[in-house]
């Protein structure tokens, strides 16, 4: 499967109704038309620059290219809390490039799964994803399933990660999480990666709720 086949759902809801999982801190941001699929072309851009071993020429057009643009973005910088990518909740990936798209086609209060593909830009080597990307996709998954059924927002307190076998890049994955537990303040949650019958990753996470006044 090419960089481009594993972004066949890119700028498409995770096909559920509400995306908007936990509470939004203020009013959630609206995009400008073209936001969500201009990150997602930038998504594709950066598997094509792992991929590439480009010519001189052409590594010097593209250097040229990225100053300018990032020159004509820095007058529209906005604070943390206005700033659009990593709040798009609505949309796989929340649009942002850190970790892959997580596509969720079943949640409920204590449980979600879906499916997410490892672009060329998360290779470890051999064809095997980044170890450092999985527990990422893990901390996405269970972050935004403490946060939802009305609870308080919530902060990773430790995520441990069991590497099973590796884990393919450009295949369709499954993963899953589940909330175990809750006391007081402490969730525990538990998820697994899966690559058809292959468990490639668990996880086990503890979300603590943040006490009033906590940033």
């Amino acid at each position: 499967m090419s960089p481009t086949d594993s972004s066949a759902d890119r700028g498409t809801p995770a096909g559920l109704d509400d995306q908007r999982w936990g509470p939004h801190r203020g009013r959630a941001p609206v995009p400008p038309e073209g936001f969500v699929e201009m990150v997602d072309e930038l998504r594709v851009l950066l598997d094509r620059v792992t991929a590439a071993a480009p010519p001189a020429d052409l590594v010097a057009e593209m250097t040229k290219t990225f100053t300018e643009l990032s020159a004509r973005l820095e007058p529209y910088e906005v604070g943390e809390r206005e700033q659009l990518t990593g709040h798009l909740s609505a949309y796989p990936g929340r649009a942002q490039t850190m970790s892959p798209q997580l596509f969720v086609t079943e949640r409920d209060t204590v449980h979600a799964a879906g499916h997410v593909t490892y672009g060329r830009y998360f290779l470890g080597g051999n064809g095997a994803v980044h170890g450092g990307a999985i527990p990422l996709l893990f901390d996405e998954i269970m972050g935004r399933l403490s946060n939802t059924g009305g609870r308080k927002p919530a902060r990773t307190a430790y995520l441990h990660v069991d590497f099973r076998s590796i884990t393919p890049i450009e295949k369709q994955l499954r993963i899953e999480a589940r909330i175990v537990s809750e006391e007081g303040r402490k969730r525990l949650i538990r998820g697994t990666l899966e690559d058809g019958d292959t468990l490639c990753a668990e996880a086990e996470g503890l979300f603590v709720a943040l006490n009033p006044g906590q940033p």
